[in-house]
């Protein structure tokens, strides 16, 4: 461009300028003039967007048809709500029949709550209104079996596979051992309490672990890792015709896993019941011919004593840490979240000439509860939050990483006496799962009583009668406390 303004620069001058403004710089600037508006407009949020991403997969699509303002607006409500812990809680359904162990997989059109043999599909639409958070419906089940009269097995691991937007394909772990894809079928709208039954054939199976249960799956780029509860890791790359699969035995009781194929160097991470050093996390290289045997590197604690890691999660795009890729956040048995930053110098090595060691660069503590740390998931407000599902009373707790002292913790609406066992955080919302149900926090604006299902009102069951409304019919009643007070002073959430 070579137009000149009323401020006799070039439009491709200003253009320069606005790729270092921030948010209150664009909106004085947007007050200045007509012209400046529609620049602004135009060009200043798609820029500000661009350095400024949010990791949200449930508003990916309703996201295409909003305006940069719009969706600038709406992040900007969102890190709000995010600074004052304001948010709205839901469950997503009454208690289960059992207490299970489910684990979650989000992706732009759909919520999957695997729990027991069953996983619960939720639905993903466009809100009515532009700049609101997406709503979600509960679509129906399905139900895997190996055939009639032969008892179902657990899933205890779930991920989606890229399937060209279609977000049909999962790989599914069992804990008989057997890792399966499976196309889920669409539910017929006329019935939303309708199940589907789906035969597994493990005869076809991705992988299989000898019927030693899968503990985690793991999938980056067209790879995909899983984990077997003794140690044996199986690594696929789906890219290939062949399907050409490496394998590496642990020989130890293992409980996580963390694949990264984006790296300069791509890795897999591993963590395990650790009776004495070298630390119970530590990190793969993964070579052209496959899994480096041997582990490449210990990601250490400056605590030397017998632990495990339960959790294995990377920071989103855009975050404080800097590139997501050489960030390891993980979730530790002694009730600490440790972060790891790849591109430090290595800090230690064995004196047998074993594998470099590497001390956290920040680690993550509530207080007030000592409960080892289930799992861990990072995005939230200006990308810069950790969450931690801890042990015992359905307990998240939050940190944002640019003032990691002043965290908080939120028990799960209903106070279930449960571990929180899987948790996926985006910008606005976390979803969780706890031994009876799953449920939502909401941090963005626009939330209505048809955001999300409604629960029927409580059962003879002493569990259901925990789950308390508010006034409002939006909100649901949780205990609150900030990690940094004298004392654990509880509050009631009165959402956003």
């Amino acid at each position: 461009m070579s137009t000149t303004t009323g401020f006799s620069l070039p439009v491709d001058v200003i253009l320069i300028v606005l790729e270092d403004l921030e948010l209150n710089d664009l909106i004085s600037l947007c007050c200045t003039c007509k012209f400046l508006y529609d620049v602004v407009n135009e060009f200043g949020w798609p820029v500000y967007l661009r350095r400024n991403e949010r990791q949200s997969f449930t508003l990916h699509s309703a996201r295409k048809h909003w305006s940069p303002l719009a969706q600038v607006k709406y992040n900007t409500l969102a890190d709000r709500g995010w600074s004052y812990s304001k948010f709205i809680a839901r469950p997503l359904s009454r208690a289960w029949s059992a207490n299970l162990q489910p684990v979650l997989a989000v992706s732009s059109s759909r919520v999957l709550v695997a729990a027991g043999e069953i996983v619960y599909s939720y639905a993903i639409h466009n809100p009515f209104t532009e700049g609101h958070g997406t709503r979600i419906t509960y679509d129906g089940s399905y139900a895997f079996t190996l055939g009639p009269r032969i008892p179902g097995r657990d899933i205890t691991s779930m991920v989606f596979i890229d399937d060209g937007g279609e977000n049909r394909i999962v790989n599914i772990g069992f804990d008989d051992g057997y890792v399966e894809r499976f196309d889920l079928p669409p539910h017929d709208s006329s019935n939303w309490r309708q199940r589907i039954y789906l035969k597994r054939v493990p005869d076809k199976a991705l992988h299989f672990h000898e019927r030693d249960a899968v503990e985690s799956i793991s999938y980056s780029q067209n790879s995909f890792l899983s984990l077997s509860s003794w140690g044996s890791v199986a690594l696929t790359d789906l890219s290939s015709p062949s399907a050409t699969t490496t394998t590496l035995h642990l020989g130890i009781r293992s409980w996580s896993s963390h694949l990264c194929m984006g790296a300069s160097t791509p890795y897999a991470v591993f963590g395990i019941t650790c009776t004495a050093s070298p630390a119970p996390l530590f990190l793969h290289y993964i070579l052209p011919s496959g899994l480096s045997p041997t582990a490449s590197l210990v990601l250490d604690s400056p605590h030397q004593r017998p632990s495990a890691v339960y959790g294995i999660t990377k920071p989103p795009p855009c975050s404080p840490f800097g590139p997501s890729d050489q960030i390891v956040v993980s979730g530790w048995y002694d009730g600490a979240v440790r972060v790891h930053d790849l591109r430090t110098p290595e800090q230690a090595t064995s004196a047998t000439s074993g594998p470099a060691s590497l001390k956290p660069v920040l680690t993550l503590r509530d207080p007030w509860s000592p409960e080892p740390v289930y799992c861990v998931s990072c995005g939230g407000g200006s990308a810069s939050f950790v969450a931690a599902g801890t042990a015992r009373y359905s307990v998240v707790a939050f940190w944002d990483v640019r003032q990691p002292t002043k965290g908080w913790s939120v028990h799960a609406p209903g106070n279930d006496p449960s571990p929180v066992y899987s948790l996926v955080l985006e910008s606005s919302r976390l979803f969780g799962a706890t031994q009876s149900r799953s449920f939502v926090y909401d941090f963005g604006p626009g939330v209505t009583k048809d955001t999300y299902p409604s629960v029927p009102p409580a059962s003879y069951r002493t569990i259901d009668r925990h789950l308390r409304p508010m006034d409002d019919g939006i909100d649901y009643y949780t205990l609150k406390y900030n990690h940094n007070r004298v004392g654990i002073h509880t509050i009631m959430s009165t959402g956003g």
